[in-house]
């Protein structure tokens, strides 16, 4: 038999959407077959923006070259190599309805990211108190959708996986105070947490 095809993964260890990606690697046993290679979306000489166009990362690397992106892509072709079914239905409704949740996880983490950016690229005193407002707007109505209807606490599929590095985001860079508000995800995310060994496996790394 041919030896397992070798894949490359553009991304960090500190990037929300990469860890999506490598919490699902994880889940389905296919970390071994993937390198990680590191990725600066800031440097114009870096090969991601070749890789992809959008100079964004996650971005995955068949033998062949091929590039394929975004995570959610990435993630949908990691089950695919798996057997398929393993984290969002094969189709139907079910499907839909699962891929609807994990945009709106993702949707969290994009807006978190563009709060983080308004500081980071802005000069001190540039920045646009409105379009913050906007942005914790959508964190917050979103959080509010999964506090109302919490993912399954013995289920890790894509909408538990783009949920708890949402949410993992978010402790760390504090676009929002989310967890006061929100006691449901919290019990959630410390249940996931101490369930699912690849949460912690993909934590980025600790600073000192």
């Amino acid at each position: 038999m041919p030896a397992p095809e070798q894949l490359v993964l553009r991304s960090t260890l500190t990037s929300p959407f990469g860890r999506k990606v490598r919490m699902a690697a994880e889940v389905l046993g296919r970390m071994d077959r993937i390198a990680l290679v590191p990725a600066d979306p800031r440097d114009e000489s870096d090969t991601l923006r070749r890789q992809n166009p959008l100079g964004k990362m996650p971005c995955l690397l068949l033998a062949d070259g091929t590039p394929i992106y975004d995570s959610g892509v990435i993630m949908e072709y990691l089950d695919q190599l798996a057997g398929g079914g393993k984290l969002l239905p094969a189709g139907g409704l079910a499907r839909i309805k699962t891929l609807t949740l994990a945009r709106l996880a993702d949707g969290i983490t994009e807006a978190a990211i563009l709060v983080v950016y308004e500081d980071r690229f802005r000069e001190p005193g540039q920045q646009s108190e409105r379009w913050l407002m906007h942005q914790r707007g959508k964190i917050m109505r979103a959080l509010a959708a999964f506090e109302a209807a919490p993912p399954e606490a013995s289920k890790t599929d894509i909408v538990a996986i783009g949920l708890s590095c949402a949410l993992g985001y978010l402790d760390w860079r504090q676009a929002v105070n989310w967890r006061a508000q929100f006691p449901k995800l919290v019990a959630w995310l410390d249940a996931f947490a101490k369930r699912e060994p690849a949460f912690n496996a993909t934590a980025r790394p600790q600073e000192g």
